[in-house]
């Protein structure tokens, strides 16, 4: 099988490269090589071929689909971001990206895609209160500023986390959210106008060798590794009892592995949402503490800053990956922190303006 990798010279997709290199794949990369992505550039393997190009340029994606099975959608910009004036780069790497895609495997008759999407498209998690389960409203100015991070009833009651599901309502609350949504929303109308199979794999806080150090845009993993490295205490926002789950890039190859092998079996139009994580829920601050402890540097600091942006907890459930595509993560999270501890990350990058 030949397979397309968008964003494949990135941290996630060089993971998937590698993974489908093991089984024999031919594989072809797709990638812009942005200096705010990629720092000093990527060195890919020998046997890989490499189309350089935006995915947002038809000509380019055209080239790059010429001959290919299946593609793995993983070419987009990452993170919260630096404030509102990112929105528009936001919305045209990943919703006009996407689009161009979409059109271009329409055109070559390409039916078989995996594509990134995130956790984020929940928007706040799900959580069980006096009355049952509930999904909170984004929390309140006034209550972060007064250090009430965990979001409350209408009466002020505490809410307790719970795992979220696939088929919970989704509820983005910030652009990248947003967008990464409509890459899902888009793939979804083009599978049915297609006939095409869509599987798309919601990431939790992926980690691992090759994350990219001191850019805004990269997971907290990589801005509390990069601040060790320059000899500085992590800084942990909140009071660091945000909950997540924190899953290898390894791991999330391996889900996309699965996946691609998934399309191959479905019938025309079907499009399926998969959770990806590790199944292991710890807090932010433990996950500084981790690292910290394991690259042997001064202990996180806990701010108390926030960002309005950011979302208190959010774990969801991978069992639906585990029983419909037999795929289980490898890579426990204290094994994970020691090497990520010391692993190299991906170089700084030359201009994190976006």
């Amino acid at each position: 099988m030949k397979i397309l990798v968008t964003g494949g010279a990135g941290f996630i997709g060089g993971a998937i490269v590698d993974a489908a290199l093991e089984r024999g794949w031919d594989v072809r990369v797709l990638d812009s090589m942005r200096s705010d992505v990629h720092g000093g550039g990527q060195t890919l393997d020998v046997r890989v071929d490499v189309v350089r190009g935006d995915v947002r340029e038809p000509d380019a994606v055209a080239r790059a689909l010429d001959g290919v099975d299946a593609v793995c959608h993983q070419a987009a910009k990452v993170g919260l971001g630096v404030d509102f004036s990112d929105a528009p780069d936001y919305v045209s790497s990943n919703e006009l990206g996407t689009a161009v895609l979409l059109a271009a495997m329409a055109d070559a008759g390409i039916t078989r895609l995996v594509q990134a999407s995130s956790m984020v498209v929940y928007g706040e998690g799900l959580y069980r209160g006096p009355a049952g389960l509930a999904r909170p409203a984004p929390r309140r100015v006034a209550d972060l500023d007064a250090g009430r991070f965990d979001p409350l009833t209408d009466d002020g009651e505490p809410l307790a986390p719970e795992l979220i599901g696939e088929d919970a309502p989704l509820d983005p609350r910030n652009v990248y959210a947003t967008t990464k949504l409509s890459q899902e929303y888009l793939a979804s109308s083009w599978a049915r106008s297609t006939g095409a199979v869509v599987a798309s794999l919601r990431y939790h806080n992926v980690y691992g060798p090759g994350m990219p150090q001191n850019t805004p845009y990269a997971g907290v993993a990589s801005l509390f590794r990069s601040a060790l490295q320059r000899g500085e205490a992590p800084r942990v926002f909140e009071d660091g009892g945000q909950r997540r789950d924190f899953v290898h890039v390894r791991d999330v190859a391996s889900a996309n592995i699965a996946a691609l092998d998934w399309t191959q079996a479905q019938g025309e139009g079907t499009t399926r949402a998969f959770n990806v994580g590790s199944g292991d829920v710890h807090t932010i601050g433990e996950l500084a503490e981790s690292v910290s402890r394991h690259f042997g540097g001064p202990d996180p600091i806990v701010t108390g800053e926030y960002r309005l942006g950011d979302v208190r907890h959010i774990t969801a459930s991978s069992e639906r990956l585990r029983t419909e595509l037999g795929w289980s993560p490898a890579v426990s999270f204290d094994d994970g922190m020691r090497e990520f501890a010391t692993a190299t990350l991906r170089a700084a990058v030359v201009d994190s303006a976006g």
